[in-house]
């Protein structure tokens, strides 16, 4: 058997994620209400699974090349031996990679294989490029990596000591296998990592997704607002430059105040629509997920639009 449990990936995460505060557990669990709210309305197949971007990096080299990779999720009554088969990716995920591959950017759905029982370090991650019109073959994944410098000594990414247990055991699958698949790249190659929430396939383009649980601020010029840190802003403006049918989306699951936390509604903005109306003056944010403070961008809250059946179809 190749199996493993909750705690043994709590344990891998505690390892991997330097810091953890409540920002980061509510954009996780906002993540995960998400898809819910999106398998209700109807287009859990017009979604792709979270994931990784990856840049290159060096001199001259920076950001040349990008990677997208999207794991399987490592689930606990799961069997990963060699022998068993890997399932297909799922038709939305073919055409989303389609539109990435259009634009210079590789992606790779990604399987874990080989795992030991109760050993979350021995999974050994093989991939496929999808949104090619070949039939792809499974390989260990870092064979498709091209245009990064390969690290010649093994970096620990292993070597924190995170008190992860505020993790809801329904987050901890998916947290895991994005985590394991990036320490598995970065031990490999150097590289700039930003996580990529899902990606929309919508009637007209394809939107990369942003999601975040917030409250608005208020602002005697803009009125209520809410606030995007700049890391996640720039990220959305390196898909929109790329043109061609891919937008952004930043989503926002408004809840009635910070302590009870109440879905008021969900939210949404085009990256285009966001950078005509964002301001231009920066405001000093509070943490941001990884701990240290933030620079924000404000977007009014009057233009942002009701994530529904109807205007999902209009995407």
């Amino acid at each position: 058997m190749g199996t493993l449990c909750i705690e043994d990936m709590r344990g891998f995460l505690s390892r991997s994620i330097s810091s953890f505060n409540l920002n980061k557990l509510h954009g996780m669990l906002a993540e995960i209400e998400f898809r819910r709210y999106i398998e209700a309305l109807g287009f859990s197949d017009h979604v792709s699974v979270g994931g990784w971007l990856f840049r290159s990096t060096g001199e001259g080299n920076f950001g040349h090349h990008t990677v997208a990779v999207f794991p399987h999720t490592v689930r606990t009554v799961e069997d990963y031996n060699p022998q068993n088969e890997i399932p297909e990716p799922s038709y939305g995920l073919h055409t989303i990679c389609a539109t990435f591959h259009k634009l210079g950017i590789r992606s790779l759905y990604c399987f874990p294989r080989n795992v030991e029982h109760n050993d979350p370090e021995s999974i050994e991650w093989y991939g496929i490029q999808l949104g090619i019109p070949t039939q792809p073959q499974y390989q260990p994944f870092h064979k498709y990596i091209e245009g990064f410098k390969e690290r010649k000594r093994r970096y620990n990414f292993l070597r924190y000591k995170t008190d992860v247990q505020n993790i809801h055991d329904e987050a901890i699958e998916d947290e895991f296998s994005k985590e394991s698949l990036r320490v598995d790249f970065q031990t490999r190659f150097f590289s700039e990592a930003s996580d990529i929430d899902g990606i929309l396939w919508g009637q007209n383009k394809t939107y990369p997704i942003e999601i975040k649980e917030k409250t608005p601020a208020e602002d005697n010029r803009l009125g209520p607002y809410f606030g995007l840190d700049v890391g996640p802003f720039v990220k959305l403006a390196f898909y929109a430059a790329k043109r061609g049918n891919l937008d952004a989306l930043f989503v926002v699951r408004e809840i009635n105040n910070e302590s009870e936390r109440r879905l008021v509604q969900w939210l949404f903005i085009t990256f285009e629509h966001l950078a005509q109306y964002a301001s231009w003056v920066f405001r000093s944010g509070g943490k941001a997920m990884g701990g240290g403070a933030s620079a924000t961008v404000r977007i009014p809250r009057h233009e942002f639009t009701s994530l529904n059946t109807k205007t999902i179809r209009q995407l």
